[in-house]
């Protein structure tokens, strides 16, 4: 699963290094410890120009009720299937971008917690999550990552992880003229898990409040 992750890359350098974006867009502070319920970065694609916006971690769509879940993340299983997510897999498919993210491994002494990063990472190298985002009246976008079955190498950790993409599949898995089940299947390219390592870091970040650079480092 995705239920916390770190950002710390500003977004003007993944725009103009991954899209050739160069215009001004707004910067977003260096979040390590980005939990549920809040607004994150996504990138899209609105009719053919790539757009960085801001939006909820919690999808709803606008025609559920106000009583209706606000998950965080959708299973690539069934994303393509489910009523709540099918429209926005087929038309509204969202990059979102990390340096990393936070899973927990259940053991005898409680819940120890990892930090899932690039193998060699740059200070400001990312990850791309697979993600989709709908329209909200409440905060004008919303959006949910995409998981699925961890990779041998993640399993001792957690059964579940993101689904992470290959930068170079980037523009196929957001155009809008992909619709179909087995095309936008196909132009999902995972990165190599083999390019993903990980280590156990601080109880401390189980605190969202916490967030500085020290929870990411390995726990000594």
């Amino acid at each position: 699963m995705c239920g916390r992750f770190d950002l710390h890359t500003p977004r003007p350098w993944i725009a103009e290094h991954w899209f050739g974006i160069t215009h001004p867009l707004g910067d977003s502070v260096a979040r390590y410890n980005t939990p549920p319920g809040t607004s994150i970065t996504i990138i899209r694609e609105h009719d053919g120009v790539i757009a960085f916006e801001f939006a909820h971690w919690g999808y709803r769509p606008p025609w559920a009720g106000d009583d209706a879940p606000k998950p965080i993340n959708a299973k690539a299983e069934t994303v393509a299937t489910s009523k709540y997510f099918r429209s926005a897999f087929q038309r509204q498919r969202c990059l979102i971008p990390a340096n990393g993210w936070f899973e927990w491994k259940q053991g005898p002494n409680g819940k120890q917690p990892y930090y899932i990063t690039q193998v060699d990472a740059g200070p400001k190298d990312v990850i791309f999550f697979a993600g989709i985002w709908e329209g909200s009246t409440e905060t004008g976008f919303c959006t949910a990552v995409l998981t699925e079955p961890a990779a041998s190498n993640l399993q001792h950790i957690h059964n579940r992880q993101p689904v992470v993409l290959d930068p170079e599949c980037r523009y196929d898995w957001l155009s809008s003229a992909l619709t179909e089940r087995e095309q936008i299947k196909e132009a999902a390219h995972r990165l190599d898990p083999e390019r993903l390592t990980c280590w156990s870091v601080t109880p401390a970040m189980n605190r969202p409040d916490q967030n500085d650079p020290s929870i990411i480092e390995p726990l000594k």
